[in-house]
């Protein structure tokens, strides 16, 4: 039988390793001049906006939220298919989550269903760019900016793509707010745990500082002060080192993974959705990063069944997501079955096929042999 092909696996090369054990080696392991390094290579590809790193690509959302005064009594909209912590920010800073269902196609928020959700306590949208897939951004923002709304874009799959040429994270002014990217283990680059925030200007960048190291401003040889109410979310140099040589490898592990999922579409050919009932993504080999090959199931077999499956002939498959409005927490909210039913129905039977950069064209022929099999 064939090696076990899993849906995700992170590729590290010798010479980031090696650039992990000079760093342990220096004695300077937490932040320090390679986080600096990194958010000035990453500020440099997101068109001079200025970034800051962080342990995770979830308290980059919390704190875009802190920076744009988002709390009690405010809501914020976003979509009921991602990964909860997305929603949870939301509750962290004290604030509504409030869903909106997603487009059938795109498996993003709808943003007609988003500006129907706008009420007078809305503050703020947070979109989630599923699989890397942005959403129509020129929409995103004139919706935004006709309501006065500020936006969080959940990029966190998203490094690498792009809206009309340009790098998602790079857009600022009237069009573009805080952007977050998410660099865990699985991500298209990663930092083993890790995410960056990017910001609007320098006053929300030294915010963004105070946020991520509880709070503390320094002055002088011994001054210091705290006011506002931080947490410790600093990224390591151990870690940024990791991020640093992935970094560097962008544009190739973004240029595969557009390989392999077009090798995807051709192998499985036009007539796959009509022979088995499954929906593909769209088909957008250029902008898209390729974070995730992802299909909806027919109904006729249930995931957990497929799954089983497919691990027969020793392949993974992913599950992204779950309705984050069907969680306990957020039952205990109101929310219930019903409620977003495009976002249920999609949930109930997503599943993620293999992708990474270590992948080849035979390891996608051999997918869709298996998942052929397993749907017939």
């Amino acid at each position: 039988m064939s090696n076990f092909l899993p849906f995700s696996r992170p590729t590290i090369d010798e010479a980031t390793i090696a650039s992990v054990g000079d760093v342990l080696r220096s004695g300077w392991i937490t932040t320090g001049p390679k986080v600096q390094e990194f958010e000035k290579k990453l500020s440099e590809y997101f068109g001079g906006r200025p970034v800051r790193t962080f342990n995770s690509g979830t308290c980059t959302m919390e704190i875009a939220l802190r920076i744009a005064g988002i709390g009690a009594g405010d809501e914020v909209i976003t979509s009921p298919i991602s990964w909860v912590a997305t929603a949870n920010v939301i509750l962290e800073v004290g604030a509504t989550p409030v869903f909106a269902d997603i487009d059938p196609v795109t498996r993003n928020i709808d943003l007609d269903k988003v500006e129907a959700a706008i009420t007078p306590r809305t503050k703020a949208i947070i979109p989630v760019y599923l699989a890397g897939k942005p959403v129509d951004m020129d929409r995103l923002y004139a919706i935004a900016s006709k309501h006065k709304l500020r936006v969080v874009e959940d990029a966190a799959q998203a490094i690498g793509s792009t809206w009309k040429g340009k790098p998602i994270g790079s857009f600022g002014g009237s069009f573009g707010d805080f952007v977050s990217f998410s660099f865990q283990a699985n991500k298209n680059i990663t930092t083993s745990e890790g995410g960056c925030l990017v910001l609007n200007n320098e006053e929300e960048a030294k915010l963004a500082e105070k946020y991520r190291l509880q709070g503390v401003t320094r002055s002088g040889w011994d001054g210091i002060d705290v006011d506002v109410l931080g947490g410790k979310y600093n990224m390591t140099d151990v870690a940024a080192a990791i991020g640093l040589g992935q970094f560097s490898q962008l544009d190739a592990i973004t240029a595969q993974r557009r390989k392999l999922a077009r090798h995807y579409f051709t192998t499985l050919g036009k007539d796959f959705e009509k022979q088995t009932g499954a929906q593909l993504p769209p088909e957008d080999c250029e902008s898209t990063n390729w974070h995730l090959f992802q299909i909806v199931l027919p109904e006729r077999i249930t995931r957990a069944d497929f799954m089983a499956r497919m691990k027969e002939y020793n392949i993974g498959i992913g599950y992204h997501y779950a309705p984050i409005h069907l969680f306990t927490l957020y039952r205990a909210l109101g929310f219930r079955e019903g409620m977003f039913p495009v976002a249920e129905r999609v949930g109930k039977q997503i599943v993620s096929l293999p992708m990474f950069y270590a992948m080849n064209e035979g390891d996608v022929e051999r997918t869709c042999e298996a998942m052929r099999e397993v749907l017939a």
